[in-house]
């Protein structure tokens, strides 16, 4: 059986947004609404609903920056973990960035033990920790953040031990 593949509604829609079609426009948001919604759940656990507006908001109005349709999930990521960050911080939340999906097949209760040490772990060890797992490299980290480069790779490294340290007794 063959199946068919719908070609990527991404290009095509990107450019009418971008030249005022309000149809494309919605039906572009409504699009990427779901994944946008699965990155702040993410970084934003207890005010991701929060975080999806301010990011829905932020990719609409910065929606003619993007110049290359390639780049537009990359581009969507990125404003949508920065503002799922900021939402945070804007709402002085102490349980940010807790949950990571989980890859380990072989084992799903993994996913609940890495929750488990990552609620261990302080926010701004759990902030670069989550980040990373989205792709973020340190400089992208450190722009969300608004930090120092250096910060942030000191930070990532004490968080990786900690992580480390916390997980060598669950993992025996």
């Amino acid at each position: 059986m063959t199946i068919a593949h719908e070609p990527n509604p991404v290009p095509a829609l990107l450019v009418r947004a971008q030249g005022g079609d309000g149809q494309a426009m919605n039906e572009l948001l409504t699009h990427i609404t779901p994944y946008v919604a699965r990155v702040c759940a993410s970084v934003a656990r207890y005010h991701s609903s929060d975080a999806m507006q301010e990011a829905l908001l932020a990719i609409y109005r910065g929606l003619t920056t993007v110049r290359e349709p390639a780049a537009f999930y990359g581009w969507v990521r990125s404003v949508t973990v920065r503002e799922a960050v900021r939402t945070v911080k804007r709402l002085n939340d102490a349980a940010t960035c807790s949950s990571v999906e989980a890859r380990h097949e072989a084992n799903p209760l993994e996913g609940v033990h890495i929750n488990d040490v990552l609620e261990r772990l302080s926010t701004p060890h759990r902030e670069v920790l989550t980040l990373r797992a989205w792709g973020l490299n340190e400089e992208e980290m450190a722009e969300t953040l608004h930090l120092p480069v250096g910060t942030v790779r000191s930070r990532l490294h004490r968080a990786r031990r900690s992580f480390q340290e916390a997980w060598a007794p669950s993992a025996a």
